[in-house]
């Protein structure tokens, strides 16, 4: 923590507007079909026998026009139906969750940076808290409200002021969760018996999986998912130093989660446990790339980051699993 005294105050100055006064004392995209190509796709989720909220959201228009875009992926590129799936992921991982991922990379960095300035002024303000207590004869924990409502206000000023609200960071969250959803069940969709393309579906396999409507019965899709989501939070965690209690415990939810998926992606059709082995695998890589120098060094990030990320990251690894 920085020092209190000129400093602290020449960083308080800078503040504009009300911030500049420490305490108030207030009292206590779709993708086009070639027209000679069509397939239809329509009434897939209608048909799929589920009823309630299941059937309402397989039945839905952002599922729909998952369905269309996945088959419009396929015409366009004449690929198999297993790869196409694989392209369709990586289409979207980079076009939409890629931009969103970096944008939370700028905005958490923001934030980390405006840490030393945050410390600096709730070390002045405790101690103008402090000072105004003893005048008014406020009790302890009229002190803490008085406090704590401040610093709330001057932390909201800072992030205001470098256009850095902690809540932009979810955005990619709210995108990408929905997204997976929808791919998911319009993958669900068209390996029904109803769907128009199940059979082409059915012969869209490969090695191990010839079958897209079917399970994996070999459940080397689902081992493979599962053991990336692993990976990828035992990534995360490798950056939390000193987590907390509940932070260790939203570890532990998702690291039992991702085993979880294992059972259950080795129930649904093939197409499905394609497409989320692929989604996390791209995730993974993604990952990897938001760490890079170069990358920082383009955003121009405010905080300083390590030249030799990815050694720093196996040395973690190995520091933890292997020592």
């Amino acid at each position: 923590m920085l020092s209190a005294g000129g400093l602290v105050r020449s960083r308080v100055l800078r503040l504009r507007g009300p911030a500049a006064g420490l305490v108030r004392w207030a009292g206590p995209a779709t993708v086009s079909v070639p027209e000679p190509r069509v397939r239809s796709v329509s009434g897939v989720g209608g048909a799929s026998g589920a009823g309630g909220w299941y059937g309402s959201l397989s039945d839905s228009a952002p599922v729909h026009l998952c369905e269309h875009f996945l088959v419009g992926v396929q015409q366009v590129s004449g690929l198999p139906w297993w790869l196409s799936i694989a392209m369709a992921t990586v289409s979207v991982r980079t076009l939409i969750t890629l931009p969103l991922a970096t944008y939370q990379l700028l905005i958490l960095s923001k934030v980390e940076a405006l840490q030393a300035e945050i410390s600096e002024l709730a070390k002045r303000l405790r101690y103008e808290v402090s000072v105004r207590a003893r005048e008014r004869g406020w009790t302890e924990k009229q002190s803490r409200v008085q406090f704590q409502k401040n610093l709330r206000r001057l932390v909201s000023q800072l992030y205001i002021r470098d256009n850095c609200h902690p809540f932009k960071a979810s955005l990619v969250v709210w995108v990408q969760l929905p997204l997976w959803v929808s791919l998911s069940l319009a993958l669900r969709n068209l390996s029904l018996d109803q769907s128009a393309l199940r059979g082409e579906l059915a012969a869209g396999g490969a090695l191990w999986f010839p079958d897209l409507t079917v399970p994996d019965s070999t459940w080397i899709l689902p081992v493979c998912l599962g053991l990336t989501n692993l990976v990828i939070v035992e990534v995360f965690s490798l950056q939390r130093v000193g987590a907390s209690g509940f932070q260790r415990l939203v570890l532990n939810g998702i690291r039992g989660f991702s085993v979880l998926m294992i059972p259950i992606a080795a129930t649904v059709p093939s197409s499905m446990a394609l497409y989320w082995f692929c989604s996390s695998l791209v995730g993974f890589g993604q990952n990897l790339l938001l760490r890079s120098p170069t990358l920082h060094r383009i955003l121009r990030l405010p905080t300083r980051r390590s030249d030799s990320p990815y050694r720093d990251l196996l040395s973690a690894f190995i520091a933890k699993y292997y020592k």
